[in-house]
């Protein structure tokens, strides 16, 4: 294997990473974008306290059974609430553990998580020495560029993460103020790659290998995670690592693509029971349909609708293969 990128003793074979998202990087769905070819896939984050309590939603959530690395993402506001989380997810199998001081949800911050923590580096660094003192694998961190253009103070955050031994730092080119509007600032991030010596990850608004080399050109990062533009696409992570890297590109028939999503579906319902997963697996489904238009399928409107509402789970499974054999038959070829 050729290695890209290393995060301690861990050499990734692609510089393209699948970011953690919340309701979207379920098992089944790092499992196949590892598959197809993603440097590192990310749980959704995991609240530590939640984790370290043993909450099945929890577990299910740090699930990582067959990945070829294991990466848990933890939520929290205590340090021993962190600490606490990070023994158990070491514990579970975790390869490394991923700090969240990125995430801008209102329930996350109004609970000092996730990007409120940027507002008081102290209490961050605080959290970052809990996780690091207490587990042998490597740690990293995920954060913003900071909680508003007032205080852009993710180099500084940056710095003291490497201070404590962190592995490797991520960030999305924006505040938290600005959510997910606007566009990501990867020129920004520059600062970030100027103030410490790990290795930097850039993240926003990368959806092809385009914008990911541009990415990578103007933060000096050295690997790009991609998030919302996977959600239909587990593939898309792999592709563009694949690109970033001068590889062959993969080459995918409907079949396999059906294949992916079915076997994603299917696991959904198998985790969280037949009625939950039916409807938790609705944004995945529509999300597949409009893959699969995008790569030139004529869809019903009216069998969409009806798949996206249906209790019966073989009238979905049949709608998302009918989606993907719908593609003109031709070799598939995206993110050049």
């Amino acid at each position: 294997m050729v290695a890209y990128l290393s995060i301690g003793r861990h050499a990734l074979p692609g510089r393209a990473v699948l970011a953690p998202m919340s309701g979207v990087t379920d098992h089944a769905f790092r499992q196949i974008a590892e598959d197809f070819g993603a440097g590192m896939v990310v749980s959704e984050m995991v609240a530590a306290d939640r984790l370290a309590a043993g909450e099945e939603e929890a577990r299910l959530r740090a699930e990582g059974r067959g990945l070829r690395l294991h990466v848990v993402q933890l939520a929290g506001c205590t340090p021993d609430a962190m600490a606490a989380g990070a023994r158990m997810a070491e514990a579970s199998g975790a390869d490394i553990i991923d700090i969240n001081m990125g995430c801008p949800a209102k329930r996350v911050v109004n609970g000092w998580s996730g990007s409120a923590l940027m507002r008081d580096l102290d209490h961050a660094e605080s959290l970052i020495a809990a996780v690091k003192n207490v587990v042998s694998v490597p740690v990293t961190l995920k954060m913003r560029l900071g909680w508003d253009h007032a205080s852009l103070n993710a180099p500084e955050l940056a710095r003291r993460a490497e201070d404590h031994g962190l592995s490797l730092i991520t960030v999305h080119g924006r505040t938290r103020q600005q959510f997910y509007k606007g566009q990501a600032d990867w020129r920004a991030v520059q600062r970030v790659r100027e103030a410490i010596s790990l290795p930097l990850l850039v993240n926003g608004d990368i959806e092809t290998a385009e914008q990911a080399r541009e990415a990578l050109r103007l933060s000096g990062a050295d690997g790009v995670m991609i998030g919302r533009a996977s959600l239909g696409r587990p593939w898309l992570v792999g592709e563009i690592a694949a690109a970033l890297d001068g590889r062959e590109k993969p080459q995918f028939t409907p079949e396999s693509l059906a294949e992916a999503a079915l076997r994603h579906y299917d696991s959904l319902l198998s985790s969280m029971g037949e009625a939950h997963g039916i409807r938790h697996a609705r944004k995945h489904v529509a999300a597949y349909a409009e893959e699969a238009e995008r790569r030139g399928a004529m869809i019903d409107p009216a069998r969409k609708a009806t798949a996206l509402v249906a209790q019966d789970a073989d009238i979905t499974r049949e709608f998302l293969r009918a989606c993907f054999l719908a593609i003109p038959i031709h070799p598939i070829r995206e993110a050049a």
